[in-house]
C-alpha cells in the first residue's frame, strides 16, 4: 500500500509495530486517538494489518479513588514483571484538563523507573470525559501494544467516583486498589464496583497503617463474600489482599493472584467468552459513536440537534422522541410525529 496523503505507509507501520519499534507504537497510537476522519480511516486499516501474537496476553484492569497510590503500586508490579522476563505496557488513564484537554496526572512522570525499563511502554492518555475514565480508543490502543509483543496490558484509571464498568468491559482481571480506612469507610464503596472487582487490594500496609490495612483487609473479605460469585471462578474468588507497594511486601502474592485467575479463566474457555462479549459491546459503542458523528457531520441534523438540545433543556419535548426524529432524519425514516 502506498504511503497517504499524511505520509504514512500504513503496511510498514504495521510491519514496525509488529517487530516492536517504540517510536512506530507510538505513531500508531497518537494515529488511533485521532478525532480526523481521515485519521480514523487510517487507523482502522492499520488495526486491520496487525498480526496479533498467538499468546494471549493478560490485560489488567486497576482502579482506585486519588491519593491510594495507584501509580506507585503501577510501577511496582511493573518492575517485578519486567524483572521476571515480562514486557510490560502501562496505559494510564488521566483525568483531562477542561482548558487544554490534556492529561492532568502525568503519570509517565510519576513511574520513573518503570519508564526507564527497554522493557515497559507507558502511555499516559486523556480520559477527553469518557465514561468511567477510560480513554475512548484505549480498546484500539490495547491491540496496538499487544501486536507489539507485550504480554501483559496494565489499564490504570482515574477512579474519581464514575462507573468502571466500561474498563471491566476490556480487560480481563479488574482490581480495586484501596487505602487502609476505618469500617465507616466501607459505606462509601459502592456496591456496584464491588461487584465487578475480582481483587481488593489494600495498599500501603506497612508500618503504623499495617494492622489498620489489615483490619481493612478482613471488612472488605467479608464483605465479599456477600456478593455472588461469578460462574466458573475458584472458590477463593473474588478475595482481599493487603500489600505495599513502598516496601514490595504482598506484591508477589497479588500478582501471583492476579495471573491464578486469568490463568484459570482462560483455561476453562471463560475468557475466550468473556472477550467475545466484550468484543460485541465494543461493536455497539463503535455503532453509536458512528451515528453521532454522522449527526454531527449532516449539516440538518446537527442543527436539529442543538433545537432538540434546547427543546430538551426547556422540557418542551421528550429526549427519546427528540433522538427519535434525529436518527430518522439521517435515516430517511419516519419522522416520529
Amino acid at each position: 500500500m502506498p504511503a497517504t496523503d499524511t505520509g504514512l505507509d500504513i503496511e510498514e507501520l504495521a510491519a514496525r509495530i509488529g517487530a516492536g519499534e517504540r517510536r512506530a507504537l507510538a505513531q500508531g497510537i497518537t494515529l488511533v486517538e485521532s478525532t480526523r476522519p481521515d485519521h480514523r480511516t487510517l487507523a482502522h486499516q492499520l488495526l486491520e494489518r496487525l498480526e496479533m501474537p498467538v499468546s494471549v496476553a493478560r490485560r489488567v484492569g486497576l482502579s482506585g479513588t486519588p491519593g491510594v497510590g495507584k501509580s506507585t503500586f503501577v510501577e511496582a508490579i511493573g518492575l517485578k514483571l519486567v524483572e521476571a522476563g515480562h514486557r510490560v505496557a502501562v496505559l494510564a488513564v488521566d483525568p483531562s484538563s477542561t482548558v487544554s484537554g490534556g492529561s492532568i496526572l502525568g503519570d509517565k512522570t510519576r513511574m520513573e523507573q518503570l519508564s526507564r525499563s527497554p522493557a515497559a511502554f507507558i502511555r499516559p492518555t486523556p480520559s477527553d470525559g469518557s465514561l468511567g475514565g477510560v480513554a475512548r480508543r484505549t480498546r484500539e490502543t490495547i491491540r496496538l501494544v499487544e501486536a507489539a509483543g507485550f504480554d501483559t496490558v496494565l489499564v490504570e484509571t482515574v477512579g474519581v467516583g464514575q462507573s468502571e464498568t466500561m474498563v471491566a468491559e476490556m480487560t480481563d482481571v479488574f482490581v480495586l486498589l484501596l487505602a487502609p480506612a476505618g469500617g465507616d469507610e466501607l459505606q462509601g464503596v459502592k456496591r456496584g464496583i464491588m461487584e465487578i472487582a475480582d481483587l481488593i487490594v489494600v495498599n500501603k500496609a506497612d508500618g503504623a497503617l499495617k494492622p489498620v490495612a489489615e483490619t481493612t483487609r478482613t471488612e472488605y473479605a467479608g464483605a465479599l463474600r456477600l456478593m455472588r460469585k461469578r460462574p466458573g471462578d475458584p472458590e477463593s474468588y473474588p478475595m482481599a489482599l493487603t500489600c505495599s507497594a513502598v516496601t514490595g511486601d504482598g506484591l508477589d502474592l497479588v500478582w501471583k493472584s492476579i495471573a491464578g485467575l486469568h490463568d484459570w479463566r482462560a483455561a476453562e474457555g471463560y475468557l475466550a467468552t468473556t472477550r467475545g462479549h466484550q468484543d460485541v459491546l465494543a461493536l455497539r459503542r463503535a455503532v453509536e459513536a458512528g451515528l453521532l458523528a454522522r449527526v454531527l457531520a449532516h449539516s440538518d441534523a446537527a442543527v436539529a440537534l442543538q433545537d432538540a438540545e434546547r427543546a430538551v433543556a426547556q422540557g418542551d419535548i421528550d429526549p427519546h422522541a427528540a433522538a427519535a426524529r434525529i436518527v430518522n432524519l439521517i435515516t430517511g425514516g419516519s419522522d416520529g410525529r
